[in-house]
Parts: C-alpha cells; structure tokens; sequence
C-alpha cells in the first residue's frame, strides 16, 4: 500500500526535475517502448508515469510535474481520488463485469438515472446507455439519430474531432487521423465552424456567425438536401480543432435550422463534460440560451480514467432505436461494473466539491495568467474557452495570423522539461491548449504560469 502521508505530499507539491530528463528509469522504459509499440500510438514527451494525486504527477525517476492537460481532459477531478478508489476497490470485492445485455447490475441502472437526471437534452425526460470511448458514442449516437430519422446524412465541421474509428476518422476534420486509410466513409458532409478569431477580416461578431450561418444554407443548396439530413455533429467548444467555443447566438440559429428541418442536434462533450465549462456540461449554457442538443455524447471525465462514454437522448429518440435495428446499440463492456462504480462517485465529488464553481475559479485565473502573456508576447494572437478550457492561439504576427506550430512544438518540449505538461491542439497545431484538473492548487497554477512564460521566452531565443 502506498503511504497515504507521501501522497498528500505528492498532492500539494510543485513542478521539480532535476538532473537529466528523462532521467535513467524513464529512458529504459521509453526504450522498450520503441521496440515493443507502434510508433503510430504517438508519444512526444520523455515522460514515464509512476503516480498521481490531484494535479500533480510523478515520473519513475522522482521527478514531478503539474499536469495541464489531465490525462488529455479525462482527470477533471483529479488523479488519486481517495472516494473514487475505493468505490472501484469495494465494486471488484464483488465482481469486475457482467454484461448489460445478459444480467443487469444496479451501478449500470443508478449511474443512468443520475445522468438522465442531470443532462440538458431538448426533451429533457431521457434515457442514457454507456460504452467504452468517446468515438463509441459518437458512432451510437449517429446511430441513434439515423435510426430516429430514416435518414442517412451527417453534417460535421471544420476543425471538428470525434475520434480514430472508421465512421468517426471520417467526422473527423484534420486528414492526418485518416491519411493512408482511404476512402473514407460516405453520407458526411462538412459545414465551417464558426471560428471567430479567423471570420473575414474585418466582419464585426454578428456578421461573423451570418457568414458561417449563410455556409450551412450553402451545404443544403449544393451538398445535401436538409430533408435528408439526419444530425449535425458538433462540439460545443473544438477540442483537437483549437479549444474554439461556438458562440451561443450561432447554436440558437443552428437549433432553429434543426427543428425547421427534422434534424438532430448531437453535442459532442467528449472532452467538454463533467464540470470542465463550469456547468456539468457546456450544453447547460445552450440549454440556458434556449438550444438544448436532442443528443449528447460524453465520455473522458465521466469516470476519472476508467474507460467509460455514454449517450444520453429524449426518451422517444432512444425508444425508437429498437422498433429500426432490433439490438442495435450497446456492446460487451459498456456500463462495466468497475467503471460505472468510478463513475458515480464522479458525480458526487462534483457536487460535493463545488467542481464546477471551482472550474470557473480556475479558468479565471488561467486566462488573467494568459492575457498577461499576450500582453507580453505578440506572437499569442488569440486568448479563449469556457471554464477551465482554455486554448492560447500562437501566430508569427497578430495582422496576418499566420499560425506559429514550430514555436508550440519547442514550448511543449521546454515546458516539460521543467516540470509542466502541456499539448497542443488546432488544425495547425498552433494551440496550446489547459484542461487541467479542477482541484489543482493555486500555487501549483501559478508554478505552471511561470513554467510557460520562461519556455516561451527560451523557446522564441532559439528560434530567432
């Protein structure tokens, strides 16, 4: 057992490396990596995981590191939570898994009902079943809204992510998830996502999302007749697209254009969910705005790192899907035991702790921590998010906006080697993105603050 004294000390420590990195421990076992998985599971970074607590982690050789990046948004409660291990070792005493199609297990029935409960669909009285992945959902709840429909037809976006997988690689905007593996699957369509910071220049805000809303109407003109339209597929802020928020005025235009036409509103809070926005999901601002989703996919956060997604739809939407594909949703190891007992405690710490209060809290500080680099750097073009998601947009000059990825790669490889982990995102991978988990410190924010500003200030000196 580990000693519960050191964890706490783990939990409340700062960013420290020393010596060489990766030190010796962590370069054997990068070394038997390289000869034992493909390079396609790509790894940049020299770091070998040994344990984590709250928002720090620790590698093998003792050197610790504040995570910004959580496990890439999946620890937005962060690493080692006490409550969480012990629901997950309690549920194991008893069984790891039982499949919901055979036997049903009560962690399956309650997790559902508190989901239900809590996700703001346009029915608002809802039904949720669970699988694996983030891509899993994606791919049930175009399955869901086709069934719902009798239509065939996706609309997706620019920029857009929703996973690896052969329908969603598809969905998916940026070519190098796909590239090699064509062709790709048909009935997608590509609408333009409302990308504020890179409208027409010189367009005010409101002209901005009428010329992304005039783009849909071209899709229906020349693409895709609306009336064969099963679901647009979006998410509420871009993820591996650059951490851009959809602004709420073009949500409510889309959900118009949605109910004009019969067609479903599935929000991908893969990466959004479980109090990251500092609502449980962003789709409670949409909700709150009078665009509720029909479906939301979510997965990630949802079980603090055991695999675990689900999708939740209206009750009519989800009861449909059996009178079309008998059995057609679902899947050996959705709604685990192990997982839905993670899960459950998930929303508890959530509430308990005030997460998404504290989300707010956190991003607050975060962005007055990144608008004092804008203001200090020229080459940070852009600040934006919701919440605790936040992206930092680099460019080489603020007029032509021409994105900067070389100067990313360098501060992410500078970053950690001082002790914070940090990724990047966008179509030109020009974006540093901060999906760091809700409970770090203050302390350990703003240690990670000045690990940024010094690697930004390195990295500029070497590229000049």
């Amino acid at each position: 057992m580990p000693n519960t004294a050191d964890l706490t000390s783990l939990r409340d420590s700062l960013p420290s490396v020393t010596g060489v990195f990766p030190g010796p421990k962590a370069q054997a076992i990068l070394d038997r990596r390289a000869k034992n998985v493909p390079s396609a599971v790509l790894c940049n970074y020299p770091l070998v995981i040994k344990r984590g607590q709250g928002a720090m982690i620790e590698d093998v050789d003792g050197n610790r590191f504040v995570d910004w990046v959580g496990g890439v948004g999946v620890m937005n409660v962060g690493y080692g939570q006490p409550k969480v291990v012990e629901a997950v070792k309690n549920q194991a005493d008893n069984f790891f898994h039982s499949m919901a199609n055979i036997s049903t297990h009560k962690g399956y029935i309650d997790l559902a009902e508190r989901i239900n409960a809590l996700a703001p669909t346009k029915q608002g009285v809802n039904k949720t079943m669970f699988v694996n992945s983030g891509a899993e959902a994606i791919e049930n709840a175009v399955k869901i809204a086709k069934a719902y429909t009798g239509r065939s037809n996706i609309i997706a976006f620019s920029g857009a992510f929703h996973g690896r997988t052969a329908l969603t690689s598809t969905l998916t905007a940026k070519k190098t998830f796909s590239a090699g593996i064509e062709p790709a699957m048909g009935g997608v369509y590509r609408a333009t996502f409302p990308y504020l910071y890179r409208a027409p220049k010189g367009y005010s805000k409101e002209e901005s999302i009428q010329y992304y809303l005039d783009n849909i109407q071209y899709i229906f003109e020349q693409g895709v007749p609306a009336n064969q339209v099963a679901a647009f597929v979006m998410e509420p802020i871009q993820g591996e697209g650059g951490f851009i928020p959809a602004p709420f005025e073009y949500v409510k235009a889309l959900r118009k254009i949605c109910d004009e036409h019969g067609i479903m509103l599935i929000a991908d809070e893969v990466q959004t969910g479980f109090a990251r926005s500092g609502r449980l999901f962003v789709s409670n601002y949409w909700k709150e705005n009078g665009c509720a989703p029909d479906i939301i996919a979510m997965a990630k956060s949802i079980a603090a790192g055991v695999p675990l997604s689900g999708v939740t739809a209206g009750v009519d939407i989800m009861d449909k899907v059996q009178d079309v594909i008998v059995g057609g949703i679902g899947g050996t190891f959705g709604g685990n035991a192990l997982a839905c007992a993670s899960g459950l405690q998930v929303l508890d710490i959530i509430e308990n702790e005030k997460l998404a209060d504290r989300a707010l809290k956190v991003g607050k500080l975060a962005k007055e921590g990144f608008e004092a680099l804008q203001d200090k750097y020229e080459e940070i073009g852009d600040v934006r998010g919701i919440g605790s998601m936040v992206g930092l947009e680099f460019v080489k000059d603020r007029d032509s906006k021409e994105p900067y990825p070389e100067l990313v790669a360098k501060i992410i490889q500078t970053a950690v080697s001082k002790g914070l982990v940090i990724e990047m995102a966008g179509v030109k991978s020009n974006v540093i993105r901060f999906l760091c988990p809700l409970v770090v410190t203050e302390d350990q924010l703003n240690a990670g603050m000045d690990i940024l500003d010094a690697s930004i200030q390195e990295s500029l000196a070497e590229l000049k």
